[in-house]
């Protein structure tokens, strides 16, 4: 009497072996160890999307996975970068995902072996599935193996990228207006300041994935064909353009920050400069006028007939002279 299979935990996403011929057969984790036995030149495609210790535990018994490799999967906080084990690769790379208008950040575990291949997500990451339809599309490309299954994955994060940056030029160019305006918006700075900062995790993230990648180009693992180093390459030169953007959008946020502030500065200035000059017009009467409210017998012109038109005439001219002196200093 068969035993009923195991159905898989809810972490895991995909479980399934690819033949040589390409076709796909899903089975359970259980089931793994008894297709690895079975050498007829397939491989075992498996992804799993936070998994709990019990489910890597399993891994690493059908798999045989380093207890290393294991130990940075159950920490799932691990900067991007790739380490051999035997006749196995660790691979970590950083994913992105826009959530609510904000980027998060999460990572993806990659195990990879001659005839097997587990991807572990944590954090933000949008589905592998698409990956998975690429690869089972070109059954030529699948007989390489799971080294093509891994270019698959890396392409789609890097992929991944690509319509997030587009948005962080987009947001720049949106608000180079408000950079540029008369008025001071905070909200503008604020922006400016946040996207800088997204941009800065965003290259902690891409920046090391050209080491991870260039590494496996150059590899001279026989887990890594040299038809797949040529796809690799590909998804490297996409890594090395993406990078270059962010760094050039982090130059000009910086630029644009630093304009902004120098036209708030410009712009105080200038409101200074007015009220000084209204200040002096102010003053020159105030002056004036002050010396006749000391209450003193002997005054000049005090007794005069003309005294009170000449003096309203006098700070007129002295007013008038100063406002077309600071009217030609720009000061009004």
């Amino acid at each position: 009497m068969e035993t009923a299979a195991v159905p898989n935990p809810p972490s895991v996403i995909n479980s399934a072996v690819y033949g040589r011929d390409g076709v796909r057969r899903d089975v359970p984790l259980d089931a793994i160890s008894d297709v690895l036995a079975d050498d007829d030149g397939g491989f075992v495609w498996i992804g799993l999307y936070e998994p709990d210790d019990t489910v890597l535990e399993k891994l690493q018994e059908e798999f045989g996975l380093h207890d290393l490799a294991i130990e940075d999967a159950h920490k799932a906080h691990q900067r991007p970068k790739i380490e051999a084990y035997g006749n196995s690769l660790f691979v970590v790379a950083g994913t992105a995902q826009v959530v609510e208008q904000k980027i998060a950040f999460g990572e993806t575990h990659v195990f990879f072996g001659p005839r097997y291949l587990v991807t572990v997500r944590h954090g933000a990451s949008l589905s592998y599935a698409p990956a998975r339809a690429r690869v089972e599309r070109e059954p030529e490309l699948l007989a390489l193996g799971p080294s093509f299954a891994l270019y698959a994955v890396l392409d789609a994060i890097v992929d991944n990228y690509l319509p997030i940056v587009a948005e962080f030029k987009n947001t720049l160019l949106a608000l180079e207006q408000d950079i540029v305006s008369e008025s001071f918006e905070r909200a503008t700075v604020i922006r400016l300041y946040d996207l800088k900062r997204e941009l800065t995790y965003m290259q902690v993230n891409v920046a090391p994935m050209q080491d991870v990648l260039s590494q496996l180009v150059r590899s001279s693992s026989p887990l890594v064909p040299e038809e797949v180093r040529l796809y690799l390459r590909d998804v490297l030169d996409h890594s090395v353009r993406i990078n270059q953007t962010v760094d050039l959008l982090r130059d000009m946020l910086g630029t644009a920050l630093a304009v902004n502030q120098a036209l708030v500065t410009q712009t105080q200035g200038e409101v200074v400069k007015r009220l000084a000059g209204w200040a002096a017009l102010l003053a020159a009467p105030t002056l004036i006028t002050s010396w006749y409210g000391m209450n003193f017998v002997h005054m000049p012109e005090l007794h005069g007939r003309w005294s009170y038109p000449v003096l309203v005439a006098g700070v007129a001219l002295v007013v008038g002279v100063l406002y077309r002196y600071l009217r030609k200093v720009r000061w009004l």
